[in-house]
């Protein structure tokens, strides 16, 4: 199994009730950012960890999503149509160090004919201050995986954006490790995948291994298909199983590894296991 040149920026997490899952996810023992708002319609909270984060995302302002268009992506159509069928992990992005670079690849590869995305918005530090950050987008579809949507990400001031105080949390969580997509085809889903992560293209692989010990998995499509789970590193699964049970969060503890349900989960299910 080679490692691609990638890493798991962020997973774009879609629920219809972004209060209630931010309270979940402190629940959960997460520390969640404040609501941010997008001029496009969404609206998000953040969990940020060493090198990736979670963006929980709803629809604030269905009047300002723009429709799709030929070459351009539209990520708040894709988030709202994705909540009229279900809530749950709706995007997988990729971490880029030049985005239209990339737009361009994912055009000569045939998995993405989108151009590049940009936007800023204003942030907050821990103080409280205000800072500015911005991004550039690089989208790639799989028609073979219609509930889910793929990109990569360019930070452009990323010290404005990491900050280790927003990286603190009370179940000791450290980053994402892993992600799992269901496809009705999953060998052409692994070419797709091939192309998308930058990683060697090895016939049929069942997991992509990606930088900073992150890792997509592929599985074959059993309901409705798309990225059905995820996974996050922490130092001690049976402090969590404590926490979740002082909770009342319902979960199964397997090996190293505790698992809450996706029925219990805003439509995900999520996996906490220790670093190997």
């Amino acid at each position: 199994m080679s490692q691609a040149k990638r890493r798991i920026d962020h997973l774009v997490l879609a629920v219809r009730d972004l209060d209630a899952a931010g309270l979940f996810y402190e629940r959960l023992g997460f520390q969640v950012g404040a609501r941010n708002r997008h001029p496009w319609g969404t609206e998000n909270r953040i969990v940020q960890f060493q090198s990736s984060f979670l963006e929980l995302i709803t629809v604030g302002d269905a009047s300002l999503i723009p429709p799709h268009s030929p070459g351009h992506f539209s990520f708040g159509a894709f988030v709202r149509d994705y909540l009229a069928k279900r809530e749950g992990l709706a995007m997988l992005v990729l971490d880029s160090g030049d985005s239209k670079a990339d737009a361009r690849l994912f055009a000569e590869r045939g998995i993405g004919r989108f151009e590049p995305f940009f936007f800023e918005r204003k942030g907050r530090r821990p103080d409280g201050s205000e800072t500015h950050v911005a991004f550039t987008l690089a989208f790639a579809v799989d028609p073979g995986v219609p509930n889910a949507s793929f990109f990569v990400c360019q930070q452009h001031y990323p010290d404005a954006f990491w900050n280790p105080v927003f990286q603190q949390h009370p179940n000791g969580a450290t980053n994402v490790g892993s992600v799992r997509v269901e496809a009705a085809d999953p060998i052409s889903h692994a070419a797709f995948l091939r192309a998308f992560t930058d990683g060697e293209r090895e016939a049929d692989a069942p997991v992509f291994a990606l930088r900073n010990h992150g890792q997509i998995e592929i599985a074959t499509q059993a309901s409705q298909g798309g990225l059905t789970d995820f996974s996050v590193h922490v130092p001690d699964v049976a402090a969590v199983a404590i926490r979740l049970e002082e909770a009342g969060i319902p979960y199964v503890a397997r090996a190293s590894a505790i698992t809450v349900a996706a029925v219990d989960c805003f439509g995900v299910n999520l996996h906490f296991k220790t670093t190997s």
